[in-house]
C-alpha cells in the first residue's frame, strides 16, 4: 500500500479484520487488483476532502490540551493548536502523549525537538516555559508545518531544515526526540544534553544509548517513552 499510494491511504476502524482504504480514481483501483486480486471499492461521500478532520481528536494530557484548529479547548486549559498540513499529528498519538507526559516533570531550560513533525512538542515546550526552543526535520512539509503551528500559536521556535544524523545540533539543556528507535540510536551519541526524553518505538523495544541512563518509563497503548540523563 505505502508503494502503491504513498501519499496516503486509512485502516479502516470497526473490522474483525484489517482493513486498508485508499481514495483513488479508476487507475488506482486497476493497481489494487493487480496488487491483492481481490478488492472492493465504493462511491466517496461529497463531503470527502473533510472526512480526514475526523481522525484528528483533540488530547488532554495534564494542563496541556492539543487540538486541530477546528475543535475548541476548555476555558482552563494550556491550548496547543495543530493543524498537521502534511506532517505528522496533532498530538493524540500515544507517543506524543508520553512524550509530553515526562516534559511536564521538567523545570524547563532550553529544548531542541528532534524531528518535529507538525511541531507539537516544540510549541507545548513554549508553552510549559522553556526557551528558547529548537526544532529540526528532514522533512520539508514538518517545517513548513512547524513554522505556520508555531505562528499560529504565537510563540517562537528555531526551526531548521536538516537531517539530524549529520547537522551541527544545537546544545540545549533537554532533547525530545519522537522519532524512532533506530533513529534514537543514532541521533543519541551526537547529543549532549544533560536530559532527554525519546519516544516513537513500541514498548517492546528499549533503545541503547551508552552516554546515557535510563531513570523512567511510561507506556500507553503498546507504545513506550524514556526519560534518561547523560551519565557523569
Amino acid at each position: 500500500m505505502l508503494a502503491l499510494f504513498p501519499e496516503g491511504f486509512e485502516e479502516v476502524a470497526g473490522t474483525s479484520v484489517l482493513e486498508l482504504a485508499a481514495y483513488t480514481d479508476a487507475d488506482g483501483a486497476t493497481r489494487l487488483w493487480r496488487a491483492f486480486g481481490e478488492v472492493s471499492s465504493t462511491d466517496v461521500p461529497e463531503d470527502w476532502a473533510a472526512r480526514w478532520r475526523r481522525f484528528h481528536r483533540p488530547s488532554r494530557i495534564g494542563p496541556l490540551w492539543l487540538g486541530p484548529p477546528w475543535e475548541t479547548p476548555p476555558a482552563d486549559a494550556t491550548a496547543v493548536v495543530i493543524d498537521p498540513g502534511q506532517a505528522f499529528g496533532t498530538g493524540a498519538h500515544e507517543t506524543t502523549r508520553l512524550s509530553l507526559a515526562l516534559l511536564l516533570e521538567l523545570e524547563g531550560g532550553s529544548l531542541l525537538d528532534v524531528g518535529c513533525g507538525s511541531g507539537v512538542l516544540a510549541i507545548a515546550g513554549v508553552r510549559l516555559g522553556f526557551a528558547p526552543v529548537h526544532a529540526i526535520d528532514h522533512d520539508p512539509p514538518a517545517v513548513e508545518a512547524t513554522r505556520r503551528n508555531a505562528a499560529a500559536n504565537g510563540v517562537s521556535v528555531d526551526v531548521r531544515l536538516d537531517d539530524a544524523d549529520t547537522a551541527i545540533l544545537p546544545i540545549t539543556d533537554v532533547v525530545v526526540a519522537n522519532v524512532s528507535r533506530g533513529a534514537v540510536e543514532r541521533v543519541g551519541p551526537r547529543l549532549g544534553a544533560p536530559t532527554l526524553i525519546t519516544s516513537g518505538y513500541l514498548a517492546s523495544e528499549r533503545p541503547q544509548l551508552p552516554h546515557y541512563r535510563p531513570v523512567d518509563r511510561r507506556t500507553e497503548g503498546g507504545w513506550a517513552a524514556d526519560l534518561w540523563r547523560r551519565a557523569s
